[in-house]
């Protein structure tokens, strides 16, 4: 098993090469290692995902329940793993600062912390507040005996504010307080998704796929100088999309077609032997 310090210079020099790769998200331990055995690099956590196999809705999952998941995630492959540590779980710098200090010691190559807020009337921190946030985030980071990824996130483009000035304002001010990586979901033009890589370059960007309205290739996106791409919960709301379309068959109709699309039994099993 290669160790934490082995895991966080990998991931780092992932963002460092000249083209872009892709970090998908898992939910749990068998699909943590079914994308190793598919050969993929480096692993994310997806909050929503992980929430929805609690059966419970995203940004529920409380900070203690979710680092024991991102520690089961990190043991689970030799991969290192960034997480989706939401908001740091609290609105002031030192919430976050903990989250990111656990963080670490779960076993983290590097996390992500976004700028939106638990208030419904308020869903987005006052940038200097944000800012602060990241700062605190960034000086933990810095602080550890090995090199952490720190990701910091402007959301507004998915919390209806699609306002791409702001969006700029906050990623070079995050990048400038100490963000390693910068990510704006929710882009769906081209024109944007530049826009962000020009404004906090050298800087590396991270885009998501698999959200409604945006469907880039990983060549395209490499194209407009992104980095890293990622897919949130794209994979785990397919799997639940086979999954309810199945139950819906067998439940309206009686029928069984959804199996001639399942994995078979013997190529699952052969994966998880790997």
């Amino acid at each position: 098993m290669r160790t934490q310090a082995d895991k966080v210079r990998a991931f780092r020099a992932l963002h460092e090469r000249d083209h872009a790769f892709i970090i998908p998200n898992p939910w749990d331990v068998g699909t943590a290692r079914l994308l190793a055995a598919l050969g993929f690099e480096a692993l994310a956590t997806t909050s929503a995902g992980y929430a929805f196999s609690c059966g419970q809705r995203d940004n529920t999952v409380g900070r203690d329940r979710m680092l024991e998941h991102v520690k089961v995630v990190v043991a689970a492959t030799d991969l290192p793993v960034s997480a989706d540590l939401e908001n740091g779980f609290g609105d002031t710098p030192d919430i976050v600062a903990e989250t990111i200090r656990r963080g670490a010691a779960a076993g983290l190559a590097g996390a992500s912390i976004e700028d939106m807020s638990s208030d419904r009337d308020a869903p987005i921190y006052d940038v200097k507040l944000a800012a602060e946030r990241i700062r605190a985030a960034a000086e933990v980071a810095r602080a550890l005996a090995f090199t952490f990824t720190l990701t910091a996130r402007a959301e507004n483009f998915l919390y209806g504010r699609p306002d791409l000035d702001d969006t700029l304002r906050r990623l070079v001010a995050y990048a400038e307080t100490g963000a390693d990586v910068l990510y704006a979901p929710g882009l769906r033009t081209s024109e944007h998704i530049a826009a962000v890589v020009q404004a906090v370059a050298p800087r590396p960007v991270n885009v998501v796929m698999g959200l409604s309205g945006a469907a880039f290739s990983l060549e395209q996106l490499e194209a407009l100088g992104v980095k890293r791409v990622s897919l949130g919960s794209a994979l785990a709301r397919a799997a639940y999309g086979g999954f309810v379309r199945a139950a819906r068959e067998v439940k309206a109709s009686g029928t069984f077609a959804f199996a001639r699309d399942a994995v078979p039994y013997a190529e699952l099993n052969a994966m998880f032997r790997r």
